[in-house]
């Protein structure tokens, strides 16, 4: 089975101790995750919470919300979540340390901000954790379809059916997608669900 060297690998999330400044970003059960980093930040940086923020976006209350956290927000949508961390990033000192958990569509969306503000591989960390949909750039009209579960998909911006290729692009934090019927239209392989 060949390797997909484009395809993110994504490691446990561990806190970062010579960090002077973290910022926690999760989603959906990514929220539950990030509850293993304040602990350690606890344990091993005391006086490290006062310098932590945590934005959350739909995500159930998780467990260490009433841990002496000051800057905690929660977020209806993952676009509000997105426009407060760029403010965020604006305003950020260097020795900042940024983790991300949540599903691998919603780590693309956050490591594009990062890129934008040159942060390095030693200033983000992610941890990938819930559903393996993936968000498609169509080749042809340059739009995303988010959350796609099946191996080929119809176009939010074209209606194309896509080939959802194994190819990750980190530029448009999104797999490919392909017009899979271009050399015989209207002839399309059988739809599966692949990315549960």
């Amino acid at each position: 089975m060949a390797v997909n060297k484009s395809k993110p690998v994504y490691a446990p999330l561990r806190a970062d101790p010579t960090g002077r400044f973290h910022i926690l970003i999760g989603f959906g059960e990514g929220g539950g995750v990030l509850g293993r980093v304040i602990d350690e930040l606890r344990a091993q940086v005391p006086g490290s919470l006062r310098r932590t923020r945590v934005l959350l976006a739909a995500t159930a209350p998780a467990p260490f919300l009433d841990q002496g956290l000051a800057g905690v927000q929660g977020f209806d949508t993952t676009g509000l979540l997105l426009a407060e961390f760029t403010s965020v990033l604006e305003r950020s000192l260097m020795g900042s340390r940024v983790y991300i958990a949540g599903p691998e569509h919603f780590i693309g969306r956050v490591l594009q901000i990062t890129l934008a503000f040159n942060l390095n591989q030693d200033e983000v960390r992610a941890e990938a954790h819930g559903t393996l949909a993936r968000r498609v750039h169509c080749v042809h009209c340059r739009a995303t379809t988010e959350e796609v579960r099946t191996n080929i998909a119809r176009c939010s911006g074209c209606s194309r059916w896509l080939m959802v290729r194994d190819h990750y692009s980190r530029r448009f934090a999104a797999y490919m997608g392909v017009m899979v019927d271009a050399e015989a239209p209207g002839e399309l392989p059988p739809l599966e669900e692949i990315h549960p």
